[in-house]
């Protein structure tokens, strides 16, 4: 599918700022498709939702060049990156490039730089499943910072990949296991609706701090940044708000 063929709106940075406060939102997520691609317009954006106080986000595969990272990462609060896999063959076997070094440095620098970053790891079965694989990706978040969250999401057949199953659940809840037994604090499984791992527990006491059902969140727990149960700090950005608007 071409880009023209897909039902979009232009928006001018400055309406976009002007309707995410209409809507009483606290920031900005750019998403779907990988938006280095228009990186001028996220920069564009952040330095106005800087002067507003919004949030800026991006929601990236990790590919940015040096320069490209020293430039919106100034406008940026928080980023998701997908690390596709925990090999350069999977790399450049599926992805089409040479390594996943490129990948590797930019949640490095993001981390370095301030940057709040969660990174996602979508677990196919066959291609980046094995237990080895997914041990050494825990192990290089653990070094960068153990209390990153980390998102275990399932693969479902689609576009290319049509001849490859869905994730069994078991798989993904063995992902858990491993990323818990490397130290990792905060680790999540999504596209499993409904399942306990989707929510967040406190990692001193395993209190249940945050309730979620897909997208929604049903019980917020967390006092003043801290678990209500042993006063633990909570590593969260942003402030609860059970606003809901009709877009």
């Amino acid at each position: 599918m071409r880009v023209d063929e897909v039902d979009t709106k232009d928006l001018s940075p400055e309406e976009l700022i002007r309707l995410t406060k209409e809507w009483e939102c606290q920031g900005i997520a750019h998403t779907y498709t990988e938006p280095v691609l228009w990186a001028e317009y996220a920069i564009d954006v952040g330095k106005l939702a800087k002067k507003e106080g919004l949030y800026n986000i991006y929601v990236t595969n990790g590919y940015i060049t040096e320069t490209a990272l020293a430039e919106l990462g100034r406008y940026l609060d928080a980023a998701n990156v997908d690390v596709k896999a925990f090999t350069d063959e999977f790399y450049r076997k599926i992805c089409g490039v040479p390594s996943m070094e490129p990948v590797l440095h930019t949640c490095e620098w993001f981390q370095e730089h301030g940057v709040h970053l969660e990174v996602t790891y979508l677990i196919i079965p066959r291609e980046n499943d094995s237990p080895d694989e997914i041990r050494e990706f825990c192990k290089w978040v653990a070094e960068m910072d153990p209390e990153m969250p980390v998102h275990f999401s399932r693969f479902y057949p689609n576009y290319k990949m049509l001849h490859v199953p869905p994730t069994p659940v078991e798989k993904l809840e063995e992902a858990y296991k491993i990323a818990k037994a490397e130290g990792l604090s905060y680790v999540y499984l999504g596209n499993v609706p409904g399942h306990p791992y989707d929510n967040t527990y406190c990692p001193n006491c395993g209190e249940l701090l945050i309730s979620r059902l897909g997208y929604e969140i049903l019980e917020y727990r967390i006092k003043e940044g801290r678990c209500p149960r042993c006063g633990q700090k909570i590593r969260i950005i942003g402030a609860f708000s059970s606003n809901r608007q009709s877009f």
